[in-house]
């Protein structure tokens, strides 16, 4: 059986820029990514304190790790992205470079941005946890 997914944005609730206020699997699998940080395949941190190069290392490995179940970032149904910065400018440009990477589909589920003081790895600036509804 194939999971439904319903993304909903009650009319009651402010606007969102993009994501769901609200998702609903019916039915299926589910797989829960752990934290997919900026690592190279080695193992290395890539662009310490470069957020961009971060992000995009970490849209990688995310797509990877959803390609190894397959399943792609159209069936993710909640994310959490850790960002170390309480500048909301910076975390506007994160939430921006996360949504137009190629696991951009992920973010228009229910999703939410932190700005944290800091995460795993010096100079890791960013971190994205998924769960994904499994395709059969």
């Amino acid at each position: 059986m194939t999971a439904e997914i319903t993304r909903i944005n009650p009319p009651r609730l402010h606007a969102t820029p993009g994501y769901h206020h609200i998702t609903v699997v019916e039915a299926g699998r589910t797989a829960h990514l752990a934290g997919q940080c900026p690592l190279d395949p080695t193992g290395k941190l890539v662009g310490p304190g470069d957020l961009d190069a971060q992000i995009d290392q970490v849209a990688a490995n995310a797509a990877t790790a959803l390609n190894a179940v397959g399943a792609g970032p159209e069936h993710v149904v909640r994310s959490l992205i850790h960002v170390v910065s309480d500048d909301v400018a910076v975390l506007g440009d994160a939430w921006r470079r996360l949504t137009a990477s190629v696991i951009g589909p992920a973010f228009t589920t229910a999703s939410t941005l932190l700005g944290v003081a800091r995460l795993g790895f010096p100079g890791q600036l960013v971190e994205v946890d998924l769960t994904a509804a499994l395709p059969d």
